[in-house]
């Protein structure tokens, strides 16, 4: 298991925001920055992080709300405009001018979002599942359980309401698969399971259209300037096949990776995932 320091940075409205820093690839080595889902946290790149370690340094941040980060006594700042805000200030405490993005599903989003808000600071991009233009099936599955629900009481418990919510996303996963999923999506606090994100984050995702269905389309051509990976889940309900195949027709250097069997998200451990983002990463070494 690749080493990692657990770091923390303070956002505009005076947060501290949580980050693992995989840094042991030398001065030079290429940046990217991971960036996760919705209710995730930084475990979500465990795999990828600890495959990328030896050539780059790797910053696994979890936004405000989220997994050790602080909660926003203000839930109306959560909101993706926020969030890149954040992001800069991770940078300029990072002194980073130019990174690699990694974003899942909502850090996708945020990816479109840094290179046409901030033009300059991506090199290239890995998205995970999300695009311009987002299934609204998906969105309303994911309304249905974002803070919703009543917290486990066990671990047992917490690995059954996981393995319902997402049976029809990893149809192929083992018992000893969703007790790894569930325990990256909860903490252990006196035995425990307890969920690693602020259930008011539903709020504004519930009532705000910008963040839970926006139109990205006029923001996804200001990528088109950087090398892109977009992959898939092949029973996505997030990312349409058809929108897929839009983004590599007009992005001139874009490679999309379509993973079978799985829905919405790739976990980026699947070697075709892994093959991508290393041909991706490499031609910055």
């Amino acid at each position: 298991m690749a080493d990692y320091t657990d770091e923390y940075f303070t956002n505009p409205d005076g947060l501290k925001q949580h980050y693992r820093d995989y840094n042991q690839a030398g001065d030079n080595a290429p940046v990217v920055l991971c960036m996760p889902g919705l209710t995730r946290n930084a475990r979500d790149f465990e795999a990828i992080a600890e495959h990328l370690s030896d050539r780059c340094r790797v910053i696994c941040v979890e936004q405000r709300g989220r997994g050790q980060s602080d909660w926003d006594p203000n839930p109306s700042r959560y909101l993706p405009v926020t969030y890149v805000a954040d992001m800069m200030a991770l940078l300029a405490h990072l002194g980073v001018d130019k990174v690699i993005a990694i974003g899942t599903s909502l850090g996708g989003l945020m990816t479109i979002m840094i290179q046409a808000m901030h033009p300059g600071k991506l090199q290239a991009a890995v998205i995970n599942d999300i695009g311009p233009e987002i299934d609204p099936k998906g969105i309303e599955r994911i309304k249905s359980y974002v803070g919703k629900g009543t917290p486990p009481e066990t671990w047992e418990a917490a690995v059954e309401a996981v393995k319902t919510a997402n049976a029809g996303v990893y149809p192929n996963f083992t018992e000893e698969d969703w007790r790894w999923y569930t325990e990256n999506l909860y903490e252990d606090v006196d035995g425990k399971p307890a969920v690693m994100y602020d259930p008011a984050i539903s709020q504004n995702f519930n009532s705000e259209e910008s963040q839970s269905s926006p139109d990205l389309w006029p923001y996804f051509k200001t990528l088109h300037s950087i090398p892109m990976v977009v992959l898939r889940g092949g029973i996505s309900d997030i990312l349409s096949a058809e929108t897929l195949e839009r983004m590599a027709r007009e992005h001139p250097d874009l490679v999309p990776v379509t993973v079978p069997g799985i829905g919405h998200v790739p976990l980026m451990r699947e070697p075709e995932c892994k093959q991508a983002i290393d041909e991706l990463v490499g031609r910055f070494l």
